[in-house]
């Protein structure tokens, strides 16, 4: 299954933490700040979970599939994921 956005707010809700128009504001903040700091190249850390990092791709030479033609892709930004140690160790428990 995968965790939506209003999943979380579904969760916030449920444990009584936020009401919902609350919930909703903090998850989107949330959002909004991580997405803002990663377009500006910063690393986005959140101890416990993991670190969001952007890396540069240089161009580099490829080909279209479907053609078989080769063509060069450009230069683009990616966003990596590094879970913590922690993160890591609760994945990969055997129970």
């Amino acid at each position: 299954m995968t965790l939506t956005k209003a999943d979380l707010v579904n969760r916030l809700t449920q444990k009584e933490i936020f009401a919902k128009a609350e919930a909703v504001r903090a998850v989107e903040t949330l959002l909004e700040i991580m997405k803002k700091k990663l377009e500006s190249g910063e690393n986005v850390l959140i101890s416990g979970f993991g670190k969001f990092t952007v890396k540069d791709k240089r161009a580099r030479r490829g080909r279209n599939p479907h053609t078989g033609e080769d063509l060069i892709l450009e230069p683009r930004r990616v966003i990596t994921f590094k879970p913590s140690g922690v993160l890591r160790d609760k994945i990969n428990q055997k129970d």
